[in-house]
């Protein structure tokens, strides 16, 4: 379910030509198409698949020279369409930002869906007065696989040091 705010954002756009880059069973659906269109019909989508993204960041390339050059070749066709706004369509397109912004230029405004999403969350508890405020609740994780790889990816997507309890479990 796409959240509204994300397609909101998409509303920023000048030149009403929004881009949308995320898996391929993310572009294959057309949610993102569908809902931009349903908010703002004399918008055109340009969707792209960018299937490479998730192993890159994955695997610690966010900031090598081979995501730039992937960005590059993905991102082309929506750069030459002149795409002002670009939905980053997947979790993990935001560990990219700086490469896709170097790229599509500092005109070209980026949607973070899951900056969207927790703002939404965030109103919608506070609006219903659910929101804690309690900073020290403790954080405990379980994972099938390497907890090192999910300590690095998680301070990654935090942005901070993993100091959390991180358990390996077997899946059998």
């Amino acid at each position: 379910n796409i959240n509204k705010n994300i397609v909101t954002k998409s509303k920023n756009t000048k030149n009403q030509k929004i881009g949308v880059i995320g898996t391929e069973g993310t572009i294959k659906s057309g949610k993102y198409e569908q809902k931009i269109k349903e908010i703002n019909p004399s918008a055109e989508v340009i969707s792209c698949a960018c299937p490479l993204f998730v192993p890159l960041v994955e695997n610690g390339f966010a900031e090598k020279e081979v995501s730039k050059m992937v960005a590059k070749e993905y991102l082309a066709p929506l750069k030459n369409a002149g795409v002002d706004t670009l939905v980053l369509g997947c979790t993990h397109y935001p560990l990219l930002r700086g490469v896709i912004s170097d790229i599509m230029g500092k005109d070209t405004y980026l949607v973070n869906p899951g900056e969207e999403t927790a703002r939404e969350v965030k109103n919608i508890l506070t609006a219903e007065n659910m929101l804690s405020g309690n900073d020290t609740a403790e954080h405990e994780f379980y994972v099938s696989d390497s907890p090192e790889t999910f300590e690095r990816l998680g301070g990654a997507f935090l942005n901070r040091k993993m100091d959390f309890s991180i358990h390996k479990i077997d899946m059998q």
